[in-house]
């Protein structure tokens, strides 16, 4: 029943971003430092960071949505787009609360790159589940509208975090909306994050 009233919630803030039908985004897992090489010839990025709290009930703790930004360097796939990154990490977090099942963030549209190198072809997702930080991975991406809604691999709970998951755009990052949504009660959470000027 819980699971289900969070769903619904989800697709209610997926259509009220657009009446567009929502499209499947196609997704993969990567390494850093590799995936870098997408932005940088030198396979080596610097980063803006920024953090949302998700307030999750008593005692919140300090969970939070990550928000990673950098600009595409001349002579990468990537040059003179913005690369954006999210994580949800509870390992900070605390409360009576029940996980969390996904993520949906106001970006707008993206632009596929080459995020696995050496390769011809173009994604539209990455997630980074080698070389960084982070447990629990991405296994579904959908656009509907301007909301890109990413369907976490297993239910995220406190005292665990999600890989990086990542995409490009080409305009620059600015505040926006996002939300998480699970199983308890509420079902769904407002924070901040970064993503384009669309």
């Amino acid at each position: 029943m819980r699971k289900a009233a969070s769903i619904a919630v989800a697709a209610a803030i997926l259509t009220i971003a657009s009446g567009a039908a929502a499209a499947d985004l196609k997704v993969v897992e990567v390494s850093f430092p590799e995936v870098n090489c997408t932005f940088n010839p030198t396979c080596t990025i610097t980063v803006s960071d920024t953090v949302g709290t998700i307030g999750l009930g008593l005692d919140d703790g300090n969970a939070i949505l990550q928000s990673r930004t950098f600009t595409g360097a001349p002579g990468a796939p990537a040059a003179g787009k913005t690369g954006y990154m999210y994580r949800v990490d509870l390992t900070q977090g605390k409360g009576w609360v029940d996980c969390l099942v996904g993520l949906t963030v106001d970006f707008g549209p993206l632009v596929k790159q080459p995020y696995v190198k050496g390769s011809p072809d173009l994604f539209d997702v990455f997630v980074g589940v080698k070389g960084g930080v982070g447990s629990v991975s991405v296994k579904s991406a959908e656009q509907d509208g301007a909301a890109i809604t990413f369907m976490f691999a297993k239910p995220l709970c406190v005292g665990e975090t999600t890989f990086f998951v990542g995409l490009t755009a080409e305009k620059a990052p600015q505040s926006v909306s996002a939300g998480l949504f699970g199983y308890g009660s509420p079902p769904y959470h407002g924070v901040d994050a970064r993503g384009p000027s669309h």
